[in-house]
C-alpha cells in the first residue's frame, strides 16, 4: 500500500494548530502505558528477537518561517512550510496509525481520517517542540524498518499483519518487563503513539467517538448548569474552602 491523502494542506495546519494547543497530547501521553497494543501470539512466523540498535540520524535543519506573533489562525496559510516526511515515512505512518487506531465498526481508523498528514505536519513545523518530536519519531521510524530488516528481510509495510503485531508486542510499553534492548524505543515508539492518538482525537469523526459535544449552537435561552453540576460545583469549592464564593442556585 501507498498512503495518499485526501486532506488540504489548509485542514491538516488546522488540526495540527488544535492539537499543539489542546490538552489532548499530555493527557493521551499520560493514559497510554496501560495495555500493550496487541496480544497476538506470532507463533510460526516469529523471528528471535535482536540486540540493541539505533539510527543516530543526522537531519538537515527545518529553516522554513512559521507564522510569526501574530498568526491568522482562522484563515492560516496553505503551505506556511513544506512537508518533510518521504511516502516510504508516510505509509509506515499510516500503518502504524492503523494498528494502533483500526477501523472498529462505523468508527474510521486513523489514516482514513488522515492522521498521517497531521503527523506530517507536525515534525515539518520549524517549532522547538515540534523539531524535538521530528527527531524522535523519524529514529522510531527507521528504527522500526531496522528491526523488520533484520528479523523478517522486508520492511515493516511488506510484514504480514503477524510479523508486525510481533514487533509491535516488543516496543509497544517501556515497562519493568520490557528488555533491555527494546527501551530506548518503547520510549520514542510511546511519543508517536501518543501524537498519532491526540491527533485522531482532535478530528470530528474522533471527538463524536468519545461524545465530545461541544461548539453545538444551544436553541433558544441557555439552559444554565444541571443541578448535578452545581452540586459538584458545590463540593469542589467545599474541598477548596472556597464556599463563600458559590452562586446561589435560584429557585423557579
Amino acid at each position: 500500500m501507498q498512503y495518499k491523502s485526501g486532506m488540504t494542506r489548509r485542514d491538516s495546519l488546522k488540526l495540527m494548530m488544535a492539537l499543539a494547543a489542546s490538552t489532548l497530547l499530555p493527557a493521551v501521553l499520560a493514559g497510554c502505558d496501560s495495555a500493550p497494543v496487541s496480544t497476538t501470539d506470532a507463533g510460526a512466523d516469529a523471528a528471535k528477537a535482536t540486540t540493541e540498535h539505533w539510527p543516530e540520524l543526522k537531519l538537515a535543519p527545518i529553516t522554513a518561517p512559521g507564522y510569526g506573533k501574530d498568526p491568522n489562525l482562522i484563515l492560516p496559510p496553505e503551505s506556511p512550510w513544506p512537508l518533510t516526511l518521504t511516502q516510504a515515512q508516510l505509509t509506515l505512518v499510516a500503518v502504524l496509525s492503523d494498528i494502533l487506531l483500526p477501523r472498529e465498526g462505523s468508527v474510521p481508523s486513523a489514516s482514513e481520517v488522515h492522521v498521517p498528514a497531521v503527523v506530517d505536519e507536525w515534525v515539518s513545523a520549524p517549532y522547538e517542540r515540534q523539531q524535538q518530536d521530528r527527531l524522535t519519531i523519524l529514529s522510531a521510524l527507521t528504527w522500526i524498518d531496522d528491526e523488520a530488516q533484520m528479523r523478517f528481510s522486508k520492511t515493516f509495510v511488506a510484514l504480514t499483519k503477524t510479523q508486525q503485531k510481533a514487533i509491535m508486542d516488543d516496543i509497544a510499553f517501556d515497562t519493568a518487563e520490557t528488555p533491555v534492548q527494546f527501551k530506548r524505543i518503547a520510549t520514542a515508539f510511546g511519543r508517536f503513539r501518543s501524537l498519532v492518538l491526540a491527533a485522531f482525537f482532535c478530528t470530528p469523526e474522533g471527538t463524536k467517538d468519545i461524545g465530545y459535544v461541544g461548539n453545538v449552537p444551544i436553541g433558544g435561552d441557555y439552559p444554565g448548569p444541571t443541578k448535578e453540576a452545581y452540586a459538584h460545583l458545590d463540593k469542589v469549592l467545599a474541598d477548596l474552602g472556597l464556599t463563600e464564593y458559590a452562586y446561589p442556585i435560584e429557585a423557579g
